[in-house]
């Protein structure tokens, strides 16, 4: 896992080699904490690379990138991992090709070479890759099916400047900083910045299981994944049970694949004991397995004695931090440094990820992904419920539209604000689930964006095609789909690549896996959405009775305790002053995160 920036010029430039070197230098300064075991450089006319390494496969230092083919032509820099890189290597030893180094990142240049843009059909993993080919003057960008690493670029005027985090876009000294309205906008509506846009004008998210060509100045964006469910094969509930638990151990084994030990990241919750168990079952680890846990001052939410018990029961050598709102406002400041993009979420992440970098690990293995992928949220059952209420009301012609911008208004809650929103415009699944997971109605999101942007909110575009709206089909399906291709890509993802990143440890998620999903898509969704996601109970006996049995609380914090203790005053005074009531404590974070961001960030990059 590492960091990766690079700057690439379709023309003459006026930036010449010393101020180039410097603007690269920049740029790898910020991302350092991604890979602090190595960093390199390298530059030519029209391109200029850097890398920073945490070094998990061959730690030598024949790892170093950027890394070049033997005949000069291609360079790369790469963050990730490639879990089938081994079977690549043979498969491309047998016809000729000769390895330098034990490393993935040699097996994707030399597939490059061979295969071109298609090599990324043949990764397993997670990635965010930048190529140059001297030869052709052409730059060629990717990144993984579900975009599990991050990578954000700008073009203009025959530049394209890239960087794993956005911080180090702007280190280069040649981003603008200026808001964008619509981004803007949609984080506040949803907690986090919708894919592919940023909160900068000009600059994107590469969209995830896409790749970007750049030739001649120009860039251009082609799809090489998409989720899709298509129709199901006949099992019962035993086969699907056995499908399920082969495509389970078969990911959790690539997984474990690294020259350095690799942890588990335990709640006491079923996604990451399934994780435990077939780590265990699997044996691909050195000595005896580290787990980490983090439990917190609320009998309501806290998880702690629940994952120490299914440690003792592994065998695991457990850690486990006890978090109250005084040790949580201690860690709160060294969070907001860390913070690339504002979110709600990634603090629990971040305290977590410190614990095991404390510990001496460099790789662990979370459960996430497995509520997305199974139907373990409430959302698939209550935005199909929604959906419908939309529908029904419309047989009242344009009388539900009306009530609901006036339930958006004046409604006394965020909730109701929300369902009207929802009212107020076309009724569809899509947004009932933005309703569903929304922060702040699209009203008050749109005078927000007005109010930070310094701009009339009447003045604001209206929202663009919805990129990710769900196939037709069933609407289970649906939900997963708007699951994995927004709350989990915009947010879960992006904070856990951040918030881990941080510390130097690089965090795996092995239900959030492209040869996973297409195995447990066979399913039928009867089969795969079954209630309290009795699929994997099938496949993983080995969960204990108790977790089971428990209810679902999710890896969460007191954060509404603790507003009203030590982490209190901070943010509250954050919305005084705001066209828009914040009442609940979301919609407070919220806030909060944005206006230390633009200062921290946005203005200290600026300066």
């Amino acid at each position: 896992m590492c960091g990766i920036a690079g700057w690439l010029s379709g023309e003459p430039s006026d930036i010449g080699p010393g101020e180039l070197g410097n603007r690269l230098s920049a740029m790898q300064a910020a991302l350092r904490h991604r890979g602090p075991d190595d960093a390199g450089s390298w530059a030519t006319d029209g391109a200029g690379l850097v890398h920073t390494r945490l070094a998990i496969l061959d730690l030598s230092p024949a790892g170093h990138q950027p890394m070049q083919t033997p005949d000069g032509r291609l360079t790369i820099v790469y963050n990730g991992e490639i879990y089938n890189f081994r079977e690549l290597r043979r498969e491309m030893e047998q016809g000729g090709t000769v390895f330098a180094t034990g490393t993935d990142t040699e097996v994707i240049l030399r597939l490059y070479e061979r295969f071109g843009a298609d090599c990324v059909q043949r990764l397993r993993g997670m990635f965010a890759l930048a190529i140059w080919d001297a030869r052709d003057r052409c730059g060629f960008l990717a990144r993984d099916p579900f975009g599990i690493k991050p990578l954000y670029y700008w073009e203009s005027r025959g530049q394209l400047v890239f960087a794993s985090e956005l911080r180090a876009l702007l280190a280069s000294g040649l981003v603008p900083r200026r808001l964008d309205p619509t981004s803007v906008r949609g984080y506040f509506e949803t907690g986090s910045v919708p894919e592919p846009g940023t909160l900068l004008q000009g600059v994107s998210l590469l969209p995830a299981g896409h790749t970007l060509v750049w030739r001649a100045g120009r860039s251009r964006i082609e799809r090489c994944w998409q989720i899709e469910f298509p129709p199901a094969d006949v099992f019962d509930a035993r086969q699907a049970g056995e499908v399920a638990r082969g495509a389970l151990a078969d990911s959790v084994r690539a997984h474990l694949v690294s020259d350095v030990p690799v942890g588990v990241f335990l709640s006491g919750g079923m996604d990451s004991t399934a994780l435990l168990a077939l780590a265990r079952s699997e044996g691909g680890h050195a000595g005896r397995l580290r787990t980490f846990s983090v439990a917190v001052d609320d009998a309501a939410l806290d998880e702690g004695a629940a994952a120490e018990a299914t440690a003792r029961q592994f065998g695991t050598l457990h850690t486990s931090l006890r978090l109250d709102a005084p040790a949580a406002a201690a860690a709160f400041p060294d969070y907001l440094r860390a913070v690339d993009v504002p979110s709600i979420d990634g603090f629990n992440t971040w305290i977590v990820a410190a614990l095991a970098r404390r510990e001496g690990m460099k790789v662990v293995l979370s459960g996430l992904g497995g509520d997305e992928l199974l139907g373990g949220y409430p959302s698939f059952s209550q935005v199909p419920r929604l959906a419908r209420l939309g529908q029904r009301l419309r047989w009242a012609g344009p009388l539900p539209c009306g009530l609901g911008r006036l339930i958006e208004r004046y409604a006394p809650n965020s909730r109701w604000q929300r369902l009207g929103g929802y009212l107020a415009g076309p009724s569809s699944l899509s947004r009932a689930y933005g309703a569903y997971r929304a922060v702040f109605s699209p009203r008050a999101a749109r005078r927000l964006a007005a109010h930070f942007c310094g701009v009339d909110d009447g003045l604001l575009p209206p929202p663009g095609r919805d990129d990710h709206e769900p196939p037709p089909g069933d609407v289970r399906e649906a939900v997963s789909y708007l699951e994995l291709s927004r709350y989990m890509r915009s947010q879960l993802l992006r904070d856990s690549d951040v918030m881990s990143m941080a510390h130097g440890l690089e965090l795996r998620v092995p239900l959030v896996d492209r040869e996973l999903f297409q195995s447990l898509r066979r399913l039928a969704p009867e089969l795969r959405y079954r209630q309290g996601k009795r699929l994997i109970l099938d496949a993983v006996p080995e969960i204990p009775a108790a977790i089971a049995r428990a209810p679902k609380r999710g890896f969460r914090f007191p954060f509404q305790k603790w507003l009203s203790a030590e982490l209190g005053p901070t943010i509250n005074e954050s919305v005084r002053w705001l066209p828009v009531p914040a009442r609940e404590w979301y919609q407070r974070w919220s806030v909060y995160m944005f206006c230390r961001w633009r200062t921290d960030v946005l203005d200290a990059a600026r300066d």
